[in-house]
């Protein structure tokens, strides 16, 4: 009863601050966490994606298909050798402090994405060597090396641009006021609570933007969340749970979007950073026999319905780069025991889990513990709020985290920041040669089976070092009212707002 009161406390609250006049031209959009910080330089949570894709337009986009589509740049030809790249960008476009968008401001933005010490875009652009401006509407992208994800790059943060006035007056507190080009511009935020935006007159595509207001609310209780779905206190609410789809279907006044995520669910293992020195870190047959006591479908049925799909690899078994060779292992606790044993390990093998707060990620540590008791698995969960746990992954200060990655279009883009040697989500600090020379090769060729063939070789190293225990990939489940119209659902699951009305 004490927790029904909270939830409804919590309720009144959420919905208090966005409702008056204007509410019927305010899009209410509930976040299962609260995003880091909103520069597209520093930013690395998939919520804070949802986030920028509503006030920071990037070079090019996806369609629902995802083919690479046009948004800031017009247009885009790759020399013959593969090492330039000559976008031409759209023109009339205005940051939302009424600076002008064109090749210089482009040029800024790309720079300031390779050379900020603390960018988190480092390795998404470690082979553009420079940029040159062509004419004031044309850059030119030269590169070390040719690089086959380059364009997917580009259709996220990579790609988002700020406004180099802002970004120069701001420093290190830009996040606090960001400034790009894009729908919507930034109005306030409040820690844990809510952000605002309104709409950008002067946005290139303004003829298709049809709400005054769009308000981020972070709600980590997704009961809470899908309650003020369902009173009309949100319009869309992001990461429904699996086990909420049937009574959201059954609802006349809402709807349901899915799609199959890009990303992945695993447990990442420190290797190589492990403070405490735990029995993970030691050894690969220990974390073989940890995967092998864990059913992956059994986890989907029990936590999500059945409705996701279970995976050992950092793309789904719908992608073109999925390595057919290296299914799913199914589980085999006396393998596991076995393999204990060769490791030179006694039971019961104590592990640090960390778990990001959310009820879904915890109660599949939960069912995880319980399976791998049975191979003798001591797994102790330490549950930890999102940004918290990035920092002590970053730190070294936990044995295995259960983590997930919203994903990229191109298989490098769930591949390299976490396998390449002290990449800056490598956190579980792994170092394999021959990894890093396939993360390598695979960025310098197109031709899909080439890269395919190069990337079997990494996926069977990865698989034996398991630095990450992939265990599946979710659906994008984002639910709306009935109110909400225009929206469709896309497949790295983020809320483009371009074309969304309100009735």
């Amino acid at each position: 009863m004490n927790n029904l009161r909270l939830a409804l406390v919590a309720m009144t609250l959420l919905i208090s601050p966005v409702t008056g006049a204007h509410a019927e031209s305010t899009l209410r959009i509930g976040l299962a966490e609260d995003p880091d910080i909103l520069d597209p330089t520093l930013a690395r949570t998939y919520v804070g994606r949802i986030v920028f894709a509503a006030f920071c337009d990037k070079l090019f986009d996806i369609d629902e298909k995802l083919n690479i589509v046009p948004q800031l740049a017009l247009s885009h030809e790759t020399s013959a050798d593969g090492k330039e790249v000559t976008i031409k960008l759209r023109s009339g476009v205005k940051f939302q402090d009424g600076e002008p968008f064109d090749a210089e401001a482009a040029k800024f933005s790309l720079e300031r994405h390779l050379t900020l010490p603390t960018s988190f875009r480092k390795p998404e652009l470690a082979a553009l060597d420079h940029v040159d401006v062509v004419d004031p509407l044309t850059i030119k992208l030269v590169l070390k090396t040719p690089y086959s994800p380059l364009l997917a790059q580009l259709t996220d943060r990579s790609g988002m641009m700020v406004s180099p006035k802002a970004a120069k007056e701001e420093g290190d507190k830009f996040g606090l006021h960001p400034v790009c080009a894009g729908p919507y511009k930034f109005v306030e935020r409040q820690q844990q609570d809510r952000i605002v935006f309104e709409k950008f007159a002067d946005y290139w595509n303004k003829d298709n933007i049809f709400i005054d207001r769009v308000v981020f609310l972070p709600i980590v209780d997704s009961t809470v969340r899908l309650a003020n779905l369902k009173s009309g206190g949100l319009d869309l609410i992001e990461r429904l749970l699996a086990t909420d789809i049937k009574e959201v279907r059954a609802d006349p006044k809402l709807v349901l979007s899915t799609s199959l995520s890009l990303g992945y669910e695993g447990i990442t293992v420190n290797i190589g950073n492990d403070k405490n020195k735990g029995p993970l870190s030691q050894s690969a047959k220990v974390r073989q026999a940890l995967d092998l006591a864990i059913d992956r479908e059994a986890v989907n049925q029990v936590v999500y319905n059945g409705e996701f799909v279970p995976g050992n690899q950092w793309v789904n078994p719908e992608h073109p780069y999925y390595q057919k060779a290296y299914p799913v292992r199914a589980r085999d606790i006396e393998k596991a025991k076995a393999l204990l044993k060769e490791a030179g390990v006694t039971a019961p093998v104590t592990v640090d889990l960390m778990v990001a707060k959310n009820v879904e990620r915890e109660t599949v540590a939960q069912v995880i513990q319980s399976m791998a008791a049975e191979a003798g698995f001591d797994l102790k969960i330490r549950v930890t709020e999102l940004a918290t746990a990035l920092k002590a992954a970053e730190a070294g200060e936990y044995q295995a985290f259960i983590l997930d990655w919203s994903g990229r279009i191109d298989p490098d883009g769930n591949s390299y920041i976490f396998h390449k040697t002290k990449a800056p989500q490598n956190y579980s600090a792994y170092s394999n040669a021959d990894v890093d020379k396939a993360l390598e090769d695979a960025r310098l060729v197109t031709d899909l089976a080439l890269r395919k063939s190069i990337y079997e070789k990494m996926t069977k190293s990865v698989l034996e070092d398991e630095p990450i225990i992939y265990l599946y990939h979710r659906k994008n489940l984002i639910a709306h009212t009935t109110r909400l119209e225009g929206y469709k659902q896309m497949p790295d699951g983020l809320v483009r707002v371009v074309g969304l009305k309100l009735k």
